[in-house]
């Protein structure tokens, strides 16, 4: 049994200690995950660490265990090859890994040992000339964060939400980014949450244009079932919009309320006010949906009490020719004695009764609104 041992031993390569450095580096870890790598940067004391060249993700984390600092990964829809690497590295959840890559999860915020898992989805406000019944007003994609003690780890899905701008924006502000992961963390909470605000002014705005059309005076030409069209894509999109904002207000709570060894506490003051602009949007998106509730009722009501003035407009004049009809019905049957048949005023005299009747018909039902 003891040579079995040494055997194996022998044949099974020894893996390297995560956090160890051994003074050299193989570059062939970082290539796996090249592809997926938007942005690579350490970071110490606030400051953006300049490097000769451009950093793998192990490459930077050997970096920041040997001088200190934190490392910022940015990833774009990385695949579970490209990921295995870097999540054997930082000793990332395989749960929270498997939702990374996965993508088209739910707002929300994990907390294990060592890191925190927060899902943000980001909304797009798509521009339009004109609101139509199959119009896409709203574009959603996913940011994913890893926050650790000195690494952050975003994963971005979608074609928009990017964070370089985000990240620009944090390098000009060193005293904030010295607070370490965790202002990385706020930041993008922050910028997604702005989003929000943007997209909810711009929904606004169509839905006072659906809700003014809807209830002009003026709509008689328009076609029927446009408006209704119009308003169930709006409220498909407002539903959209409501699953990326809603289920985000409990973790922005936690972040805000609730102390965490992994968040700086001068940040988590800054948590709040995210937290108090999630709850106004919030309360518009519900608004949204139970305003666009109210205009699709009024404008089903609408339709059918049109369709109600079409069935009495029908009627009456149904009601008007029926007396005409009537009176050519009895002098068709063709019969040798019959009132006034040969008296030389019977033809006029019948017809100018008939248009008489017809005529006060047409007044009564007028004077009713039928007409």
């Amino acid at each position: 049994m003891s040579m079995i041992r040494d055997l194996r031993a022998v044949v099974r390569p020894s893996r390297p200690a995560p956090h160890k450095d051994s003074g050299t580096y193989d570059t062939t870890r970082d290539h796996a995950a090249s592809s997926a790598v938007v942005d690579c940067g350490v970071y110490r004391d606030g400051v953006r660490v300049a490097a000769d060249r451009p950093l793998g993700p192990h490459e930077a984390m050997r970096l920041v265990r040997r001088d200190g600092g934190f490392v910022w990964i940015g990833l774009h829809e990385p695949t579970e090859a490209e990921f295995a690497g870097i999540a054997r590295e930082f000793g990332l959840h395989p749960l929270a890994v498997e939702d990374a890559v996965q993508a088209h999860q739910r707002p929300k915020l994990e907390r294990y040992d060592d890191s925190l898992f927060t899902v943000f989805k980001t909304v797009h406000y798509v521009d339009h000339e004109e609101l139509t019944a199959t119009s896409e007003v709203v574009e959603t994609g996913e940011v994913m964060c890893f926050t650790g003690r000195d690494f952050v780890i975003t994963v971005r899905h979608g074609g928009q939400g990017s964070l370089r701008g985000l990240r620009h924006r944090l390098q000009d502000d060193p005293e904030l980014l010295a607070k370490g992961p965790s202002a990385v963390l706020h930041a993008i909470a922050d910028h997604v949450v702005d989003g929000y605000l943007a997209v909810a002014d711009a929904l606004q705005i169509d839905i006072d244009d659906v809700e003014t059309e809807v209830f002009s005076p003026g709509r008689k030409g328009s076609p029927r079932g446009t408006d209704a069209g119009r308003v169930y894509q709006l409220k498909r999109e407002i539903l959209e919009f409501k699953r990326a904002v809603l289920p985000l207000v409990r973790p922005m709570q936690l972040l805000s309320e609730r102390p965490m060894r992994l968040i700086d506490p001068d940040i988590q003051k800054y948590f709040r006010d995210v937290a108090d602009h999630l709850a106004r949007v919030q309360e518009q998106v519900v608004g949204f949906d139970e305003l666009l509730n109210s205009i699709l009722q009024a404008n089903l009501a609408q339709a059918s009490v049109a369709q109600n003035e079409d069935m009495r407009k029908i009627t009456s004049w149904a009601a008007i020719i029926a007396v005409p009809t009537m009176v050519c019905g009895v002098y068709g049957m063709n019969f040798e004695y019959m009132p006034e048949l040969h008296w030389r005023y019977g033809y006029p005299v019948i017809m100018s009764i008939t248009v008489a009747i017809c005529l006060g018909i047409h007044r009564t039902l007028k004077r009713n609104g039928w007409l």
